[in-house]
């Protein structure tokens, strides 16, 4: 079965972004996928990436095997200044411990990339800066790529359901190109 592993969200529960990536994996799941969620809280207990340091918690190491074992991912972060967050850059940064595998980094894996933004710039330029750490990683991210402009954009209702069809429309499509690439 096809695991696509998603990682993605804020210390604050429930972040957009956050709920944005299950979105995403839902609709892979859809398409027969298993899924795997890294979320804010699963991130944030992640100590700062040390690679001097070859000793690993066992957060560490869940996150890095399932990775590891992963045919494709979905990233979501926020845009933080034109950038992305240093949680979710900790966790991308932790993934250096795939670079001796026979498969390193993200390599023959589609990345599907996901950000929210108090604004169009920023969430341009995060996207952006994800697209150019996929490629660094050896990843491919899919052409879709999501952006959500949180000032101008409410993707979810009062209950926490994605109400957007546009976005949701749009994760869907993202989800199948993830998808598409690991049945190649």
């Amino acid at each position: 079965m096809t695991l696509i592993v998603g990682i993605g969200g804020t210390n604050r529960p429930g972040s957009s972004s956050e709920r944005l990536t299950e979105a995403a994996l839902g609709f892979a799941r859809e398409l027969g996928a298993e899924t795997r969620m890294f979320g804010g809280a699963a991130l944030a207990a992640l100590p700062h990436f040390a690679p001097e340091s070859p000793e690993r918690t066992d957060d560490e190491r869940e996150l890095v095997e399932a990775v590891r074992a992963a045919d494709g991912l979905i990233i979501a972060s926020p845009g933080y200044h034109g950038g992305v967050s240093g949680l979710v850059k900790n966790a991308i940064d932790l993934l250096e411990d795939l670079r001796g595998d026979a498969r390193p980094y993200f390599d023959g894996r589609a990345v599907g990339l996901i950000v929210t933004a108090a604004g169009w710039q920023a969430g341009g330029v995060t996207l952006q800066a994800l697209r150019g750490i996929t490629h660094a990683m050896r990843g491919w991210p899919t052409p879709m790529g999501v952006a959500i402009n949180s000032i101008e954009q409410k993707p979810f209702g009062a209950d926490g359901a994605l109400v957007d069809e546009s976005v949701a429309g749009q994760l869907k499509m993202l989800a199948g190109q993830v998808m598409g690439f690991t049945q190649r």
